[in-house]
């Protein structure tokens, strides 16, 4: 029994006659440039020669390899490297157990070396002679996958029988040089499998041939080795190509993917407009790969029955997927996320974009591009900077506004009314926002409408707060910022229905507020022309002239308010005329006595005409004003006493807010008696429950007249007294 050696990485034992057999000619050309380095390593006739290495791999089988990856290396290798410790479990377990003793485990880490230095010459020659004297290198290099595989398939089945026939019992090394010399060809059949599924979607392209030739060599391979044997045999374990096949479909598929941006800075670094650009290039290479893969490989590859289409598209789809999560990590913007979220809806997600309309898509369906837990974490990113962004925008819009103000010009009248950019720029960023993210999800546009409506209710009440404390108030400028709100109360909530609860309240509230400084600053020019009202000196002056006059000018800023503000302001201001003109008159002063009474009705009935009359023709519809100061005109003139009991019956049906106070400031316009005013206030007081009793308690809606008048309580002390 020999003794035993320790084998040093990369050589292997061989025998004399072994070692004689490789230096022969019959090894060809190829070898003689390594006949010298074999001869120093073989001074005791026992260490195998490089030349008998390169016998069993060619020039070509070393490419094949030395081309693949290393995950590729490292998943064919696997088949070799389970065949060598099955060989070593069965020459372990055969009768020559000494022999495989003298034989060193090799580690899985040096299996590299050894698949670069095993053969021996009686297996080399088997390799080579066979397929009209080509080696399986050689075959391999040109791409005759099926000759290859059936060649290398008639020396394992060869082998198998020697085996199983006891005729390496007094040379179980020779058995082991043999079958790793097969499995590493194998290996190399496989790495070249490998290369052409990687040089498919190349610029060059693989012939149809080819693939067709891969195709008939997997599904050989599936035949040969259907199912693991029951002996347990190694070398008959199946290869499982086709699995491996389809890993090398899936890691092109990435490897493609890939490629775009490769050599940039990070997306994230180049903001939205780079990432966009790499998406595009990304959208631009898999459909270029995948029209290739239906127009070329497809057909190639179906006459032997393989599912290229599927098995490609799944493995792109996939490699999108994973590419689009890294993408996602480094985004760092509301924009950038946004153009990751709408490229996989609406560019990846339409519905030509994986092949035309009709195309026959994989039975079963494509899983999502993004999982439901990513796609919901990029919303929620995107809405959180998005809360920012919009928050920021209105700030822009507000700083935009207060320019305006700063420049002191009245703002600009389109369509013959007040404009205010705030309208515009409010409505404009309301909407692009939402119609982005309704492009995209009904969710994502559900809760950006929700983020704008929110910033837009707090935005509106700092607005108003932030303008009527500068200087910039006019009245151009109130009018535009009541058609402002008025622009996005309408289109707002006439588009987007589901704001009307959250808008609806700080809008109008602005509006109001809006009106309410407008007409302050008309009473404030009007207040101190009511003053004349009921004295001597009215009964001489035409006072009320200039007044009407400040009130028409100041119509012509309503006429530039949209409706129906505009004419809600004209009636509020004719509401006042009329409550001055009557407040000023039921004050307490000195009576007028006789003719003075008489000329002061008949100048108070011209007022209320001229009131009437003016308002009318500036387009008011509050004509329920219009009896008011005539009926105090007629009772202050009515000669008939009798009489004066109808009037007050009409003031009081006309206007269901008077009270018992401003009818006994009425009754002292008049010089009446304590008995007929006695008679008169019971009388109204009777009037004045029975109107409570129909209309209630308080006025109409709009129709507020007396209420607001204050009468000094000492009046009801006057009257009594008379």
């Amino acid at each position: 029994m020999p003794s035993p050696q320790t084998e040093t990485p990369g050589l292997e034992l061989q025998s004399p006659k072994e070692a004689e057999e490789s230096q022969t000619p019959a090894q060809g050309s190829r070898r003689t440039s390594s006949r010298k380095e074999p001869n120093a390593h073989c001074k005791d006739g026992t260490r195998l020669g490089l030349g008998t290495l390169r016998q069993a791999f060619s020039r070509a089988s070393q490419r094949a390899l030395t081309q693949v990856s290393k995950e590729d290396t490292g998943l064919f290798r696997r088949s070799s490297c389970s065949l060598f410790r099955s060989f070593r479990q069965a020459l372990d377990e055969g009768p020559a157990a000494g022999h495989f003793q003298a034989t060193p485990e090799v580690p899985s880490g040096v299996m590299n070396g050894v698949s670069q230095q095993a053969s021996t010459g009686a297996a080399s020659e088997e390799l080579k002679l066979e397929a009209e004297g080509k080696s399986v290198a050689d075959l391999i290099t040109e791409r005759q996958l099926l000759a290859a595989f059936e060649q290398l398939l008639r020396l394992e089945t060869r082998l198998v029988a020697e085996k199983a026939s006891r005729t390496f019992e007094q040379d179980p090394t020779a058995f082991a040089r043999r079958a790793m010399d097969v499995c590493l060809h194998y290996d190399g059949l496989a790495a070249e499998l490998s290369a052409i599924v990687r040089e498919t979607l190349g610029s060059d392209g693989v012939d149809a041939a080819v693939l067709a030739e891969l195709a008939r060599v997997v599904n050989a391979e599936e035949e040969a080795h259907p199912s693991p044997p029951d002996d347990g045999d190694f070398l008959r374990t199946p290869r499982h190509w086709r699995q491996h096949w389809e890993e090398a479909v899936r890691r092109s598929a990435q490897e493609r993917v890939r490629r775009p941006g490769a050599g940039r800075a990070s997306a994230a670094a180049e903001g939205a407009s780079g990432l966009a650009q790499l998406l595009a290039e990304l959208g631009v290479l898999v459909r270029r790969d995948l029209q290739k893969v239906r127009q070329e490989v497809q057909p190639a590859y179906a006459a032997a029955g393989f599912p290229a289409w599927e098995v490609y598209l799944r493995a792109f789809h996939s490699a999108v997927a994973q590419r689009l999560q890294e993408l996602a990590r480094d985004a760092r913007s509301c924009e950038q996320l946004y153009v990751l979220l709408d490229w996989a809806a609406n560019v990846y997600g339409s519905p030509d974009f994986l092949g035309p309309p009709g195309l026959a898509l994989p039975a079963e369906p494509l899983p999502p591009l993004l999982a439901p837990d990513v796609w919901a974490r990029l919303e929620n990113d995107y809405t959180s900077f998005l809360e920012a962004k919009i928050t920021s925008c209105f700030d822009n819009i507000l700083q935009l506004e207060q320019s305006h103000w700063a420049a002191a010009k009245d703002p600009e009248v389109l369509q013959g009314l007040y404009q205010a950019p705030l309208s515009m720029d409010v409505h404009m960023l309301v909407a692009e926002h939402v119609k982005a993210a309704g492009a995209i999800s009904a969710e994502l546009e559900a809760t950006t409408l929700r983020i704008c409506t929110r910033a837009l209710g707090l935005f509106v009440p700092r607005f108003e707060k932030v303008f009527l404390a500068s200087e910039a108030v006019s009245e151009p400028h109130l009018g535009a910022y009541i058609n402002a709100c008025e622009e996005l109360r309408t289109s707002i909530l006439s588009r987007f229905p589901g704001t009307q609860e959250e808008l609806e309240k700080p809008l109008v509230a602005a509006t109001c507020s809006f009106q309410k400084h407008l007409l302050q600053g008309l009473q404030r020019e009007l207040q101190p022309l009511f003053r004349v009202v009921c004295t001597r000196d009215w009964l001489t002056q035409d006072w009320l002239r200039p007044l009407m006059d400040k009130v028409v000018r100041f119509t012509g800023h309503l006429q530039r308010v949209a409706q129906p503000r505009a004419q809600e302001t004209l009636q509020e201001v004719h509401r006042f005329v009329v409550r001055e003109y009557l407040a000023q008159a039921l004050k307490p002063r000195k009576r007028f006595w006789a003719m003075e009474r008489m000329r002061g009705s008949q100048k108070m009935s011209l007022d209320a005409q001229a009131i009437s009359d003016t308002f009318q023709g500036l387009g008011s519809e509050a004509t329920w004003l219009d009896q008011a100061i005539q009926c105090v005109a007629e009772i202050l003139g009515e000669t008939y006493k009798d009489d004066i009991q109808r009037h007050l019956e009409t003031l009081i049906r006309s206007y269901p807010d008077i009270r018992r106070d401003h009818i006994l400031a009425i009754l002292a316009l008049r010089r009446l008696g304590c008995r007929r005013n006695q008679h008169l206030l019971q009388h109204t007081q009777d009037l004045l429950r029975a109107e409570a009793g129909v209309v209630g308690a308080e006025a109409p809606r709009g129709r507020v007249l007396f209420e607001e008048i204050q009468v000094p309580s000492a009046m009801a002390v006057r009257i009594t007294c008379l």
